[in-house]
């Protein structure tokens, strides 16, 4: 699995700034936009589930257990949060 953190995003229109400081709102809300998945828990049709929703908070998927959930994001060589 390729570092997240470490992509030169050399296949994107984006790029990210050079100077942080300088960053605007949009650039803000689409830093690390495809690179980084929430896990929540959930109550889904009476069951306990986690809930895995990109950055912006789409839902993406339910897992049975946090660690079912967490291995699906790295898997998709995304990084996982966590929410409570």
């Amino acid at each position: 699995m390729s570092n997240p953190f470490q992509d030169d995003f050399s296949d994107t229109k984006e790029k990210i700034p050079a100077d942080l400081r300088r960053i605007t709102n949009r650039e803000l809300r689409n830093l690390g936009m495809s690179k980084l998945a929430y896990v929540k828990a959930v109550t889904f049709e009476g069951e306990d589930a986690f809930a895995i929703h990109a950055a912006d908070g789409t839902p993406m998927a339910l897992a049975e257990d946090r660690d079912s959930a967490v291995e699906a994001i790295i898997d998709h060589e995304m990084i996982p949060a966590w929410i409570h």
